[in-house]
């Protein structure tokens, strides 16, 4: 299988299908034979702990980034295994049983296992912003007595009198007896005076209420990410 290395490189951590389609797992690892061409990889099936299982490349093909493998999923998952990320070569007692499980022709040199694509992974610290209660104070309603001055008016009655004096004529003299001496009459006078009294009368309620007011506050802080620099030769940079 003649591989691009673009393509090597995109085939570490890629699904792994049988012949009819079915997932398998994912490549592990790439091992070359002595040309450098990709001949083995092995594949992380998820039931073998931390040992990976050897499929051949050889007629095998990628598809929608996909490696798709001539083999059903049973003959892959029962071919002999590696651990996982094993930097040994595959010896010649392991060649020799993965070309038996697979009845394949045995090559004369032992492939080598290829390095993976370098890589870096880059983090950065994101900003989580929130919000919290907290006690704001408490409010309270008093009341308290003061003193104020009223000033008012109130209408008041008293008896005035007057003196009327009426002539006696014939015409009117009626019974009037004419006698000289001493006399006294009276007439009992009224006069209304201010009286003030006071009364409790309720004239309002008062009561407190609170609405959540939305308000935008801002916040300064620094948050750390990394940054990522290749030191690659000049020789070996790519052009354009």
């Amino acid at each position: 299988m003649r591989l691009t290395e673009q393509q090597i490189r995109s085939l570490y951590g890629q699904d792994v299908q049988d012949r009819t389609g079915a997932k398998i797992g994912s490549v592990g690892q790439v091992w070359a034979d002595a040309a450098g061409e990709p001949t083995w990889v092995s594949v992380k099936t998820g039931v073998m702990g931390h040992h990976e299982s050897m499929a051949p490349l050889a007629g095998a093909g990628m598809a929608e980034g996909r490696l798709k493998v001539p083999y059903d999923k049973a003959t892959v998952r029962s071919a002999p295994s590696v651990e996982s990320g094993t930097e040994q070569p595959l010896d010649s007692d392991q060649l020799a049983q993965l070309y038996r499980h697979y009845q394949l022709q045995q090559q004369e040199r032992p492939p080598q296992r290829m390095p993976g694509s370098p890589e870096l992974t880059r983090s950065e610290e994101r900003l989580r912003v929130g919000t919290e209660s907290e006690p704001a104070g408490t409010a309270r309603l008093r009341k308290h007595v003061v003193t104020e001055d009223v000033h008012t008016t109130v209408p008041v009655e008293h008896d005035e009198v007057s003196v009327v004096r009426e002539p006696i004529t014939a015409a009117n003299r009626g019974d009037a007896r004419a006698e000289i001496g001493d006399e006294q009459r009276e007439m009992e006078l009224r006069a209304e005076r201010p009286v003030v009294g006071k009364e409790q009368v309720p004239v309002e309620r008062v009561r407190l209420t609170k609405d959540e007011v939305v308000e935008e506050q801002p916040i300064d802080a620094q948050v750390r990410r990394e940054l990522v620099d290749a030191d690659v030769p000049e020789r070996a940079r790519r052009r354009g």
